[in-house]
């Protein structure tokens, strides 16, 4: 849980007395800042806020905590404005990637970041993690996985990129000429675990399932993974590697485009240039 982030609702939401204008003043929508607000009751066991139809009022409990979250909230700006302050004078650039990236294009994104005289800082983690790392000021641009929930950043344009789809070398797929999703049945879709990115996990599972395929998922966090579970011969899988050379696993051309990885560059406001650097670089490395 991003627990700075749900406070910054619960001050929101305080200072406002209505959450339609504590969404407005953290610009996003309504619904993300309410249920960001009750995790964060249910994470401390506690109710801060009672819904009104005239708008928000703080219980007593609310009232206690508020002094102490606003504290933590200022601390936390300070702090991220040191950090930035600390990083421009020291010439770097704070990039992120999800991991789904290949890793030929997380090194083109870095080499065109780079500065003449500074450097690239570069942190790999999941979509949800950077988005946080991003809307919190740790990093200065990120390419996250598409689709996902952007609230409080400002997101690019979606690009495509290539994608492959892995089966246990010898199944019957290998073998005949138009292979479809539903000869995948018996088989377990090896793919990073939903906590990573929800809306990417439930649109690929959708995809599957109006494709035909209703498969059980097994978790496997990076590309690694995935190809160990398909050499194992009991799942299939999505890798951003290139048809190579791999005991135990077969690559199939399979609807590309609908396999394809899709991605969009997201920053902080004042990192136009930046994230205008990076969505070059996703645009040579598109699907074509």
């Amino acid at each position: 849980m991003d627990l700075l982030r749900h406070l910054r609702f619960f001050v929101a939401v305080a200072d406002e007395g209505h959450f339609g204008r504590a969404a407005a003043a953290l610009d996003m929508t309504q619904p993300p800042l309410s249920q960001g607000l009750r995790r964060l009751e249910q994470h401390l066991d506690i109710e801060l806020v009672h819904r009104t139809t005239q708008g928000a009022v703080l219980t007593p409990a609310g009232r206690q905590l508020l002094p102490r979250a606003r504290l933590l909230v200022d601390d936390a700006d300070r702090l991220l404005a040191e950090s930035r302050r600390i990083a421009q004078l020291s010439g770097t650039t704070r990039f992120a990637a999800t991991t789904a990236l290949p890793d030929r294009v997380v090194t083109a994104c870095v080499t065109a970041l780079r500065p003449a005289d500074g450097t690239v800082s570069t942190t790999i983690g999941s979509t949800v993690d950077l988005v946080a790392d991003v809307r919190s000021g740790i990093c200065d641009v990120a390419v996250i996985e598409h689709p996902a929930l952007v609230d409080g950043v400002e997101a690019g344009p979606v690009v495509k990129l290539p994608r492959w789809l892995v089966v246990p070398a010898g199944h019957r797929t290998t073998t005949t000429e138009r292979p479809t999703f539903p000869m995948l049945t018996g088989l377990h879709f090896a793919h990073p675990p939903r906590p990573a990115n929800p809306p990417a996990y439930d649109a690929l599972l959708d995809l599957l399932r109006e494709r035909g395929l209703d498969t059980p998922s097994l978790p496997a966090p990076d590309d690694r993974a995935v190809l160990a579970a398909v050499a194992a011969g009991t799942s299939f899988g999505l890798t951003t590697t290139p048809p190579t050379p791999t005991p135990g696993v077969a690559w199939l051309t399979l609807a590309p485009h609908s396999v394809a990885l899709r991605v969009r560059v997201i920053r902080r406001t004042d990192t136009r240039g930046q994230a205008d650097v990076l969505d070059r670089v996703l645009y040579r490395e598109r699907l074509r």
